[in-house]
């Protein structure tokens, strides 16, 4: 659905819907949002088009939103194919709609083929400018529930997984908290791993983030949440579950296929070097491995209670083989809005009421 933009422009009102402008400030923001989706856009681009073709800032006539949306979830997914599913379009029909788009701005936003999918230069550029703008439409909608005296809008919050056996974090009393203080304000939550955690946070995918650091996290806001401990296991299947932790040297150990996940030190951990046999970007994914009982490998001790005490997994020499990871909150550069800092406020509220 579209409808007239400032000059002519098309905007696409999938997810704003501005109410009808029964009183004067309501149209002075309507018209406010329109000029800032132009300005906003075109001032972002149009050196793009000057380098490209010489001209000075560009007229657009028939420039609309859905196009954009779909070109960011493109760069998003990091190619055509994957993202078909969360834009429920078929690849012929998303390349039909990326070369619209080019063909509007007369740039080529992206090489796609054999070679994979990256992005030119012009599309960096307008990608960027792209994001400006959408950050502008979303801190709209903050600014219309700061008038109405309410919190309004999407809050784009990113976690990893297996945070919701962790009953000292206690996210869930924390989101349920949120959603008192702000029902109208809609929460997009996505579990993903800590390296897709930090990125999103740097182009704007999300807010706020719940995420490990191990180190400085440049160009990102963020303040210490919580530590949680890590214990390493073996499944029942595993020649060392029944042997006792007095049996078992770190040679026995560095000789065992072990399970990393992805964004782990390389370095030793606990002083053994572990044999990498497997990796994984989720603590599901880890846990699978070592029911198989061809792995060794650690799980944070909420996440693995439960197997532990169905006798499925045992912790080894819990007494010194663990580490800590220390979680930080993080802000996306110039998005700490009040809905982020509300939520993050209270997460680090039942933090420090359980003392994590």
């Amino acid at each position: 659905m579209v409808r007239p933009g400032p000059r002519g422009c098309l905007l696409s009102i999938g997810a704003i819907r501005p109410r009808k402008a029964s009183h004067p400030w309501m149209k002075r923001s309507a018209d406010c949002l329109e000029n800032i989706c132009f300005i906003i856009f075109t001032s972002g681009i149009s050196n793009v088009m000057q380098q490209k073709s010489g001209l000075g800032r560009p007229s657009f006539t028939d420039i609309d939103l859905k196009l954009l949306r779909i070109f960011a979830e493109i760069v998003r997914c990091n190619g055509f194919s994957a993202a078909q599913i969360s834009l429920g379009m078929s690849q012929a029909t998303i390349s039909q709609q990326m070369r619209h788009l080019e063909e509007r701005l007369g740039l080529r936003l992206c090489e796609r083929g054999r070679a994979g999918f990256y992005l030119t230069e012009q599309g960096r550029q307008v990608h960027g400018a792209m994001l400006d703008l959408f950050g502008a439409i979303e801190s709209f909608g903050t600014a219309i529930g700061d008038v109405r005296g309410e919190l309004t809008g999407r809050l784009n919050f990113g976690t990893v997984d297996a945070m919701v056996t962790n009953r000292a974090l206690g996210l869930d009393r924390a989101i349920g908290a949120f959603h008192q203080s702000a029902p109208k304000v809609s929460l997009d939550i996505d579990i993903a791993p800590p390296q897709a955690l930090a990125q999103g946070l740097l182009t704007r995918r999300y807010e706020v983030a719940l995420l490990p650091v191990r180190d400085a996290l440049p160009g990102l806001d963020s303040r210490r949440a919580f530590s949680e401990r890590q214990f390493l296991y073996c499944g029942q299947k595993h020649p060392l579950f029944g042997r006792p932790d007095g049996g078992i040297t770190d040679a026995d150990l560095a000789r065992q296929a072990f399970a990393g996940r992805t964004y782990m030190p390389d370095e030793r951990i606990c002083g053994i070097d572990f044999q990498w046999s497997a990796q994984t970007a989720h603590m599901e994914g880890t846990l699978t491995l070592l029911l198989s009982g061809a792995f060794i490998g650690f799980l944070p001790d909420h996440f693995a209670a439960i197997p532990a005490r169905e006798g499925q997994l045992r912790a080894i020499a819990p007494e010194r083989l663990y580490f800590d990871d220390i979680f930080h909150i993080a802000f996306s550069p110039g998005r700490r809005n009040r809905t982020a800092l509300l939520l993050a406020d209270l997460i680090a509220r039942e933090c420090d009421m359980a003392g994590a």
